[in-house]
């Protein structure tokens, strides 16, 4: 499998970091949408159709996308499971405050609060500029949000979660991630900002992804 290389690596990081602006086209054709995985992965469970988010925290557009992807996952049928990854870059300088986040994300997994708090932390990185990047400041916000001390301690120290951690720059660079956001459809396909033409135009070519899917192509 071919790496991400450290220069796409940090141009990313620094666009998310920054706020530069995404490139928008004025209309995405289904041809330049998308592209196809060159290394198709597995899904969790066939019997579904898959979808995988790969986010920052502290990525802007990570952000933008956050309400439209809520609200596209909203309407899908019961067949339709979204999953998220953090992204955690390999061989980026701020892997550090990457794997925090990350930590962060899995650990609020872990405790069944994703879809209540994913907004929240957002808004806590991204707008309040907290630094959530120790256990003792994700465990003192995830108390402001209602979540219990001990039951956020004890899954943010867990194994499952370290090894969630530890695995998360390897599926940066199995579904061959290049750009924040990004998703990935059934393992096949890769969409992001740049290719569908914005952020708010990703969850019509998610859905259109997801009629392939159907369609067996």
């Amino acid at each position: 499998m071919k790496p991400v290389t450290r220069a796409v690596v940090l141009l990313v990081s620094v666009a998310c970091t920054f706020g530069a602006a995404v490139p928008v086209s004025d209309a995405a054709s289904a041809d330049t949408a998308y592209v196809n995985l060159r290394h198709p992965q597995p899904v969790r469970d066939k019997a579904k159709r898959e979808v995988v988010e790969v986010f920052w925290y502290g990525c802007v557009h990570s952000q933008l996308l956050e309400q439209p992807l809520e609200q596209w996952a909203a309407r899908q049928p019961a067949d339709v499971v979204l999953r998220r990854l953090p992204a955690v870059w390999p061989g980026e300088s701020d892997q550090t405050v990457e794997r925090a986040h990350a930590r962060l994300y899995y650990t609020l997994e872990r405790l069944g609060e994703v879809d209540r708090l994913q907004g929240a932390v957002f808004h806590a990185v991204r707008d309040e500029h907290q630094d959530l990047t120790t256990e003792a400041a994700a465990a003192d916000w995830a108390v402001s949000q209602q979540v219990d001390r001990t039951r956020f301690t004890t899954a943010y120290e867990s194994d499952q979660v370290g090894q969630e951690v530890a695995q998360a720059p390897n599926d940066l660079a199995r579904y061959e991630i290049t750009e924040l956001p990004s998703a990935v459809v059934q393992g096949q396909y890769l969409t992001s900002p740049t290719r569908a033409g914005g952020v708010d135009a990703m969850p019509q070519v998610l859905d259109q992804l997801l009629e392939r899917v159907r369609a067996g192509h």
